[in-house]
């Protein structure tokens, strides 16, 4: 029995160690650099010093301009300068999506009601961003348990900091294990947080480790695979699948991925396959991307080849062991 719990703690201890460095990645481990025309030097970087002077920092300092007396206080939005120099939305001003009147120091209460842009106010319906599909992901979203089952605080931005995301699927192309960890990130930053996740809910937040302890290999599967990958519906018409599913409907069919049909093929590696179909006009469906996946680099012909010659063997083991037994009579 002893045994059994000294393997279990071993396992629950690997698995957190593999979410603690999920969470640690950060999206300027990828891309540090910092171009001119978008980085604090610039026209709009110097714009935005006047905000980040404050929210750059864990507190900030008021002054009553009659007693001159001080007070330094916590606050409430911190943006990490560094990852937004490197992020999406570097090259904005801050009241290109913040009302003017922030430029107003202390910020009138009323501000505190003002609704924050979403995704489609400045992506949908514009052919620049098409491609993206960003109408069928909100689409998506709308129908996931992120949105049918929490309040209308559980926005994009939830998931998504405008102040922070960068893209990752497109960009780190050639380093799927980056995209995994940066894509986990997003949703270990609330499922592995108790604090976040009870913004939301009031229920405790689960053990990660103990609800996947059904799964084989846990620890290769954390650092493998994304979340999504098994808890959202397949859609063909992004690169991410949005529409995360309650837990009762998750991929636990080992043979799922692990097949030459594998639907790493539709999320994981969909870039890779769409762009090798493209320049080359074909892709192969056995190969995911030179990785290996057990099951999914099957070859029908091979496999009947091997049939083939098991039954050889067989047969002629049967033949050589029948003739031994004539023989000796």
């Amino acid at each position: 029995m002893w045994i059994k719990k000294i393997i279990r703690f071993l396992k629950i201890f690997a698995g957190t160690l593999i979410i603690g460095t999920i969470l640690l990645t950060i999206t300027y481990s990828q891309d540090n650099s910092k171009p001119a025309e978008v980085g604090p030097g610039s026209e709009n970087g110097k714009e935005n010093e006047k905000c980040l002077k404050c929210h750059g920092s864990s507190h900030y300092v008021l002054t009553d301009t009659i007693s001159g007396k001080t007070i330094k206080k916590r606050m409430f939005k911190v943006i990490n300068t560094k990852v937004y120099y490197v992020s999406n939305h570097k090259s904005f001003k801050c009241i290109d999506c913040h009302s003017d009147e922030f430029n107003t120091f202390p910020h009138s209460l009323t501000l505190r009601f003002e609704e924050s842009s979403t995704c489609l106010d400045c992506h949908g319906g514009d052919e620049k961003y098409a491609n993206y599909h960003f109408e069928s992901i909100n689409e998506q979203f709308e129908k996931s348990v992120h949105s049918t089952k929490h309040s209308k605080e559980f926005t994009c931005w939830m998931c998504h900091d405008p102040h922070l995301y960068k893209i990752n699927a497109r960009n780190n192309k050639q380093d799927i294990e980056k995209t995994i960890a940066y894509d986990n990130s997003i949703c270990l930053s609330c499922h592995a947080d108790i604090d976040k996740y009870q913004m939301i809910l009031d229920k405790q937040n689960p053990n990660i480790i103990q609800k996947h302890e059904w799964l084989p290999n846990q620890q290769d599967h954390f650092r493998k695979v994304r979340c999504i990958e098994c808890h959202a519906q397949i859609n063909n018409n992004s690169l991410v699948a949005h529409n995360v599913q309650p837990k009762g409907k998750a991929v636990k069919r080992c043979v799922e991925c692990h097949s030459s049909n594998s639907i790493l093929l539709q999320t994981l590696y969909k870039y890779q396959s769409k762009e090798k179909l493209s320049k080359q006009g074909f892709f192969n469906a056995v190969i995911l991307n030179d990785s290996f996946v057990i099951g999914a680099n099957r070859n029908y012909y091979l496999n009947l080849i091997s049939i083939f010659l098991f039954i050889l063997t067989v047969g002629g083991i049967g033949i050589h062991t029948i003739l031994r037994i004539f023989t000796r009579k």
